[in-house]
């Protein structure tokens, strides 16, 4: 019997919805401060549902849109968790998918103009 959308899932069951390794979540959680997974006695973790939204967020991000990490933390310090996330239900129901893709590509492409002032300011030092 398949578990509810909503129940928390163990790091395998993440791990697997996801499509990462175990190992490869626990190193996301050193880098990446906005992934926080409840952690029980021993310290067994559980994701809830916008926890697998967020690693779901970040391996689309670093796999797929080959971001570094250094740009995902850049891009959640300036837009914050509901912009990082493309399935955040609160704005899915306000925001057209279109409204969504173009706030998107707002957020990259600042992302890319604070790449290019980074660069500019390493180059001059």
């Amino acid at each position: 019997m398949a578990k509810s959308q909503d129940a928390f899932r163990t790091i395998s069951e993440a791990s697997d919805e996801v499509g990462v390794a175990q190992h490869v979540l626990r190193f996301w959680e050193t880098r990446f401060t906005f992934l926080r997974p409840m952690k029980r006695t021993g310290g067994r973790r559980f994701y809830r549902p916008r926890d697998i939204a967020l690693l779901m967020t970040v391996k689309r991000l670093l796999h797929d849109e080959g971001l570094s990490i250094k740009d995902v933390q850049a891009l959640h310090r300036r837009t914050g968790f509901r912009s990082l996330t493309s399935d955040v239900q609160a704005e899915a129901e306000d925001l057209s998918a279109d409204e969504s893709m173009v706030r998107l590509q707002d957020a990259l492409a600042a992302l890319e103009t604070a790449r290019s002032r980074m660069k500019r300011l390493l180059a001059n030092c």
